[in-house]
């Protein structure tokens, strides 16, 4: 089941997130879970998991962004997607990609965008057969000074 996310899910959210980014430090105070309050309750911001047997198997966090050019149309961005380590391979990954570009695409979006830091052909695949193109923009990442 594709669904927003929950005040309860934020354990199994937070598995999958050290499944995406292990090197992640762990947060042992409650900062997480009021970022998470905060995504939870911000217009625009929509954090869904993809529900199976109860228990959260993929996630996906979908930014509409309002805009004034486009004929004022809003556009998306899609971060954190990650499908449970050993499902993946079995669908579960496109289902999530076509349930959250269809929020986006019932938001007003007029495009959605992604960036991955992946250098494995397999997931540049599996984004251009989510419907994604790399060959119409490019990205650009900026990252404060240390």
């Amino acid at each position: 089941m594709f669904r927003a996310a929950r005040p309860d899910d934020l354990a199994q959210i937070i598995r999958l997130y050290r499944q995406l980014n292990p090197d992640d430090p762990v947060l042992d105070d409650d900062s997480g879970a009021a970022v998470f309050r905060q995504i939870l309750g911000s217009p625009g911001l929509h954090l869904f998991v993809l529900e199976l047997d109860g228990a959260v198997v993929a996630s996906t966090y979908l930014n509409v962004i309002p805009n004034l050019s486009r004929s004022a149309s809003p556009y998306a961005v899609i971060e954190n997607v990650v499908v449970e380590e050993s499902r993946r391979g079995t669908g579960l990954g496109r289902q999530i990609m076509a349930d959250t570009l269809q929020a986006a695409w019932d938001a007003g979006c007029y495009k959605a965008m992604l960036m991955t830091g992946s250098r494995n052909p397999a997931t540049h695949g599996f984004y251009r057969a989510c419907g994604f193109s790399p060959d119409v923009k490019t990205a650009y990442l900026a990252r404060p000074p240390v």
